[in-house]
Order: structure tokens, then C-alpha cells, then sequence
């Protein structure tokens, strides 16, 4: 009777562990450790932000030890209509594609299909020997070079420390290079293949020498190509079967299926008296992308930015990540890959109070005192206002979702931080 009353405590605590690694819907907020009085600050703020015009509608999701602790929807999806902003819809989620792709990376990684210092040319042979810019005149966009004292890695592509620049929002030196070479952000191309792309890129300079700077940049796309060559799958294959399925998540696309198009949200922008408009064209620099690309097929996957998303899709793959790397009995990458991606990895190089890992923004020491996220904790967002974050020590993942092209009111954020922080009473 012993061995069974054992057998039967170890089966409880198994599937008591299973459940902690699940997201749970939970009564009260009180049981993730939340105040249901003190999360009413961040329904009245919300609702306040609809009214001043400030979003047209958002989308909040916030989780404590996988249980959540509030889930709304404000505002409207239409401003015309007045059709209410929904829980499920689906958001263009831009460069919080990278952090997927940087996922991709550290499975081949783990697979030991690739180093993280390993050259890039050993894969794409148009990245040996590359140039660094040295002079740039705007006039006529002619520059000149010196040559880079190494070839860029892996490594430097997560931690953006390569010198690559971005296309279209970068800076106005990589904007003018990269566009007469036909470069683009990434977002709804049709008329290009992803390795003829970067291959281009290869032959470019960079903007600095590598490891020497920070630079946002294309750097995540050319990690998506590495994906392709290296597992000889397309990274919309990849993703759908090494990520998207183990974790359950079935909300988050390339192209949108046409049964789940009218989930996709309305983008809007503001004009130049700062009411809020539908955005519908030119939304990069005077590139013609219509607001609808995520429903367009096309075969041209950008992992820097072309995924979109539900709210509680991503946070599924952010609380894998809280997990240590699995989620209701699936293992995606082990505690120590998690770790590697988590931490400082740029050193002492610039980037204000905080650091960057593999594929996240970190909080360090030093930046905790700015606001209320414990050192450690991690986050990124995308062009088109979404924004995530995971404290490892608070066990929180938090989300907040609006859908706005140019929007000038980026305080919103903070404040949605704070009004989290403050609402915890554990």
C-alpha cells in the first residue's frame, strides 16, 4: 500500500508541476498575488487613453506564476463603427518576431547544427570580407570604405553588434545604401527571395566595425535565412512545427488564413492634428505597403519583423521562456539556452542604463532603479505599438497591445508598467 500511496503522490505532484507550467484562469486576481481594487487604476487609465483619443482601442494581458490576473480589451477596433476591440483579435506584432527567430537560432544551436561564433560567411559566402563604412556623403549618396577587421557571427546578429543597419528606419546612411540596393524593413515584400536579399546585404557596409557598436538592424532577418540554409526548411515551416505547435499556439502567422482574417485588427495612425486615422498605405518611408500585408501569401518570411498575433498566443511563448525553456510538458530549449539569451551579452558596449541579450532588451541593476521591473527582466516590442515583459523574479508576464503606426504617446507605456507593478500585493 506504501509503494502505491508513493506512486500516487509522485503522479499528483507531476501533473501539479504540468499545470504550474500552463497558463490558468484564476477567479480573483488575488490569486496570482494581484489587488482586483488596484488593477481598477488600470481599467480607468485605459478607458482614459480610448477618451482622449490617445489609442483608438488596446488589448492587456497580464500573468503571475501562470495564473492571470487581468485580461481585457478597451476601446474600439473602429473608430467609425465603434466595433469594441476584442480580446482575440490579432495584432501585427512586427519585431517581436525577432525574439521567435532568436528561439529558432538557439534550437539549431542546441542541435548543434551551429556555434553562436560561428562566421556567417561559413553559410552565406557574401558576408566574407565585408567592408565597414568609413565616409558618407548625403549629397549624392556615394561613401567610401575600409575593411572590417573580422567577419560578423551569429553571436553579434542576437545581440545586435554587427553593424548592420536597418532598412527604410534606420539611419539616414543605411536608409539611402540599402534602398538603391532594393533593401526593405522586411514587412510585406512580394518580389524578392529572402537569401537574394541578404545575399545583397553581404556586399553592402556595414555602419560600424563588428562587435564594436550597438545598431538596431537587419540583423534578425539575416538570422531567418540562417534558419532556412541551416534546417533546409522555409522559417514559416520551422516555426509552425519546432515552436507553434509544441506550444499549442495557434493564432500566430506569416499569412493570416483567410478564416481568420477578419480577427486582424485595424491599423491606425495619427494624422497631422493628431486625431487617429486608419492607416491603409506608405507605411515605411514611402514604401507601398497596404495595412492588409498579413493577409497577402507570399514566400518572403522576415525574422526581424513579419509575424502577427494574438495577445495571449505570444504570451504563451513568453511564459515557455518564464518556464526555462518548456511549457505544458514540452521543451522547446533547455534552462541554460534561456539563461545565455536572458543576460548581458554586449559587455560594456552603449545602451543607456540597461543591457541586451540573445533577442531581448535586459533590465540591469542600474536600470531597476528607473522603474518598477526587477533586474533580469526582459522585453522588446513592435513598430506597430506592442510591447512585452517578463520578470523573472516577480514570475510576471505582461502584455499591452495597440495597433498604431506613428503614434506620439509612448507614455502609455510606462504608465501600463507601473499601473502592473503597482497593483501586485504579495
Amino acid at each position: 500500500m506504501r509503494k502505491y500511496a508513493f506512486l500516487l503522490l509522485v503522479v499528483l505532484v507531476q501533473c501539479s508541476l504540468a499545470l504550474a507550467q500552463q497558463i490558468v484562469t484564476v477567479p480573483k486576481p488575488e490569486a496570482a498575488g494581484f489587488s482586483s481594487e488596484r488593477l481598477k487604476r488600470l481599467d480607468r487609465e485605459m478607458n482614459e487613453w480610448v477618451n482622449k483619443g490617445w489609442m483608438n482601442g488596446g488589448t492587456a494581458l497580464i500573468i503571475r506564476n501562470g495564473k492571470i490576473a487581468y485580461y481585457k480589451a478597451v476601446g474600439y477596433n473602429d473608430l467609425d463603427t465603434k466595433s469594441p476591440m476584442q480580446k482575440e483579435h490579432i495584432f501585427r506584432i512586427a519585431s517581436q518576431t525577432k525574439a521567435i527567430t532568436s528561439v529558432a537560432i538557439m534550437i539549431l544551436f542546441e542541435e548543434g547544427k551551429l556555434l553562436l561564433d560561428d562566421p556567417v560567411s561559413k553559410y552565406i559566402p557574401a558576408f566574407r570580407k565585408q567592408q565597414v563604412l568609413d565616409k558618407f556623403n548625403p549629397a549624392d549618396t556615394t561613401y567610401t570604405t575600409v575593411p572590417a577587421k573580422t567577419d560578423i557571427t551569429i553571436r553579434q546578429l542576437l545581440t545586435h553588434t554587427s553593424g548592420l543597419g536597418y532598412a527604410q528606419i534606420g539611419s539616414k546612411e543605411a536608409n539611402a545604401i540599402y534602398a538603391k540596393s532594393n533593401l526593405t524593413a522586411g514587412i510585406g515584400v512580394q518580389d524578392d527571395k529572402l537569401l537574394d536579399a541578404m545575399t545583397r546585404l553581404g556586399k553592402l557596409p556595414l555602419m560600424h566595425q563588428p562587435g564594436e557598436k550597438w545598431t538596431y538592424g537587419l540583423n534578425t532577418d539575416l538570422l531567418g535565412c540562417l534558419v532556412e540554409i541551416i534546417s533546409g526548411m522555409t522559417l514559416n515551416d520551422f516555426f509552425k512545427t519546432r515552436i507553434f505547435e509544441p506550444l499549442g499556439m495557434k493564432d500566430t502567422y506569416f499569412h493570416i488564413p483567410a478564416e481568420k482574417a477578419s480577427r486582424l485588427v485595424n491599423l491606425y495612425r495619427e494624422d497631422s492634428t493628431g486625431k487617429l486615422v486608419k492607416a491603409k498605405a506608405d507605411m515605411l518611408n514611402g514604401k507601398t505597403i497596404t495595412a492588409d500585408y498579413p493577409l497577402t501569401a507570399f514566400s518572403y518570411y522576415s525574422g526581424g519583423a513579419g509575424l502577427s498575433s494574438s495577445i495571449y498566443d505570444y504570451a504563451v511563448f513568453l511564459q515557455m521562456l518564464l518556464n526555462e525553456g518548456q511549457y505544458n510538458g514540452k521543451r522547446v530549449l533547455s534552462r541554460n539556452s534561456v539563461r545565455m539569451m536572458t543576460m548581458n551579452q554586449i559587455g560594456d558596449l552603449a545602451r543607456g542604463d540597461d543591457k541586451f541579450g540573445l533577442g531581448f532588451q535586459v533590465v540591469t541593476e542600474r536600470g531597476s532603479a528607473r522603474t518598477p521591473a526587477q533586474a533580469g527582466t526582459f522585453s522588446w516590442g513592435g513598430a506597430f505599438a506592442t510591447s512585452y515583459w517578463v520578470d523573472p523574479k516577480e514570475k510576471i508576464v505582461m502584455l499591452f497591445y495597440r495597433q498604431l503606426q506613428n503614434s506620439t504617446k509612448g507614455e502609455v507605456v510606462e504608465k501600463f508598467r507601473a499601473l502592473t507593478y503597482q497593483a501586485i500585493i504579495d
